[in-house]
């Protein structure tokens, strides 16, 4: 995942910011409340040793929009940009083949006609020219909210739509950042070590079977959890007041790659474990659907219960069930095909409920 183009480093990067993939922009807001480092002090060229930052997003655009705004994606487009730029997608691909006689969504107008041009074609003719292509939140890792059973845009991840074997033109991978919406250091924290590999003073960033960054990802929920420790002594919440492990009454935790519960979300405060949630798989393929319905218990939750009783315990009886400890070993990350969703089990064989077999209308 680490193979790319030996190449000098460059002293200005543009990054190109596209939010008008099926999503809500959430992304865009969360990651104005980083602090580690700030959007801010990448912008104001604060942070020592990164080139200098050209940011173009709609929300943070200091233009008043309109072909003000579109100027360098249009320039980008025909590869007359001045410098190297990053392509940061936000939101899920429609499939634009099944979209009858209108469009899923656009972002400006063809010059020429008039007709709207789709996130499609934006896609198409900047990744292939981008020095990195970054997807944040889930939506735009793996398909998200917008590639639920059921939804007519047949929406994916980049990955999917690009292909997982995807390389930008300094030969890095897709840079999958997921969390619905992604945590706002996770993000940042990334493309400053993107930036920092295209001042040439850092490796590329190490990424895992599912392009996300190791460091990131590497751990799941329940290892970080603050409730774990109850999991093990198979002492469960029966209700969302309890400061118990609450994985019985629908929490993921043990098979869900995140950070949160140890980096919290704003300034180390939050993260939903730590302030009564439970984990429902957010930063995960197959998010929603195979994550569904959240507040009930997950297969292979049961399992510890036995546990709970020093009799069963010596006396065998849960011979033939997992313990606790090996019903929280994550799963092996497995990639999503474009017709093909991934759920984790919390016991091995233990069959998903509630799933259309992983196809989309």
């Amino acid at each position: 995942m680490t193979d790319t183009i030996e190449q000098a480093g460059v002293d200005e990067v543009t990054i190109l910011w596209i939010s008008e993939g099926m999503s809500c922009d959430g992304d865009t807001v969360s990651i104005t409340a980083s602090s580690q480092p700030a959007i801010e002090d990448i912008v104001l060229g604060l942070v020592p040793g990164l080139p200098k930052v050209n940011l173009n997003n709609k929300v943070l655009s200091p233009t008043v929009g309109g072909e003000d705004f579109l100027a360098p994606y249009r320039a980008a487009a025909r590869g007359e940009l001045d410098q190297p730029f990053i392509l940061v997608i936000e939101g899920s691909i429609p499939n634009e083949n099944i979209n009858g006689a209108g469009y899923w969504t656009s972002f400006g107008n063809d010059p020429m006609t008039g007709e709207p041009l789709t996130l499609n074609w934006w896609v198409d003719a900047l990744a292939p020219k981008a020095w990195a292509v970054v997807a944040i939140g889930t939506c735009a890792t793996y398909g998200g909210i917008h590639a639920m059973a059921g939804n007519p845009t047949g929406c994916m991840g980049l990955a999917d739509y690009l292909g997982w074997d995807f390389r930008s033109k300094a030969g890095l991978p897709i840079v999958n950042v997921p969390g619905c919406p992604v945590q706002p250091e996770n993000f940042m924290e990334t493309l400053t070590w993107v930036l920092y590999h295209a001042a040439g003073s850092a490796p590329p960033p190490p990424l895992d079977e599912l392009l996300r960054p190791q460091w990131i990802f590497g751990k799941t929920v329940h290892e970080g959890c603050d409730r774990a420790a109850y999991y093990e002594q198979a002492d469960f919440a029966k209700d969302y007041n309890s400061p118990k492990c609450q994985v019985p009454i629908g929490c993921w935790g043990p098979v869900v790659n995140c950070n949160v519960p140890k980096r919290g979300w704003m300034n180390g405060v939050g993260g939903c474990p730590n302030v009564g949630g439970i984990c429902i798989g957010c930063t995960m393929p197959g998010f929603p659907d195979m994550f569904m319905p959240f507040m009930d218990m997950p297969p292979g939750a049961a399992s510890p219960r036995c546990w709970s009783s020093h009799t069963a315990r010596s006396s065998g009886d849960c011979a033939a069930s997992p313990t606790p400890r090996s019903t929280g070993a994550a799963v092996a990350p497995q990639r999503p095909g474009a017709d093909q969703r991934v759920r984790p089990a919390l016991a091995p064989g233990e069959p998903p409920r509630r799933i259309d077999e992983g196809t989309r209308a």
